[in-house]
């Protein structure tokens, strides 16, 4: 069975997510880890976020990270280093995110704030499956079981555990990578 790359997007340190949310997050990172799937991040250089929390604990339960770095230089926050790191060459809020999200077979959404949002939007419109906790606020809640626009090309999934997080990220996933492989 092929290892999908999952992308676990949200909020960042800066705004301030609570303990129920970055244990969310640590739950899900050595869930996926288990699995044997890729947790794949945007690695920040200010702060910590959310999808570091999961990639640090994805790390401690010898799972294989990749981190999308903003710029060209290997400087991310804290003394965690991903498997891979990825240097997009391109600024957070001006491209990195393109990079980060076309490498996931899926993204899921916690809490999270505009960077998350644009994160959700480049998976829309690039046929992603986006899955959503609706539990932590943010844009995840926000966009809950709807459609990021009148398109309507694919719903936001939610889910309210870590465990239906990932089920539901295998199967969504899994779906796409049928549709989309050569």
């Amino acid at each position: 069975m092929k290892q999908l790359q999952i992308g676990i997007m949200g909020s960042a340190a800066d705004l301030k997510f609570g303990d129920d949310a970055l244990k969310f997050a640590k739950n899900l990172g050595k869930l996926i880890a288990d699995s044997r799937n890729i947790l794949v991040y945007g690695a920040e250089r200010e702060y910590t976020s959310l999808s570091t929390e999961a990639a640090i604990e994805a790390s401690k339960n010898n799972g294989i990270t990749v981190g999308v770095a903003g710029g060209k230089d290997k400087n991310i926050f804290g003394e965690f280093r991903p498997t891979v790191l990825i240097n997009s060459g391109l600024e957070i809020g001006g491209g990195r995110e393109f990079t980060l999200v076309l490498s996931c077979d899926v993204i899921i959404a916690i809490s999270g704030g505009s960077g998350t949002l644009t994160e959700m939007a480049i998976a829309y419109q690039a046929g992603i499956p986006i899955i959503v906790v609706d539990k932590f606020g943010g844009w995840a809640n926000e966009l809950s079981n709807r459609f990021i626009d009148d398109r309507k090309r694919l719903k936001c999934i939610s889910v309210e555990t870590e465990e239906d997080a990932l089920q539901k990220a295998l199967e969504e996933g899994m779906k796409r990578y049928e549709n989309t492989k050569c």
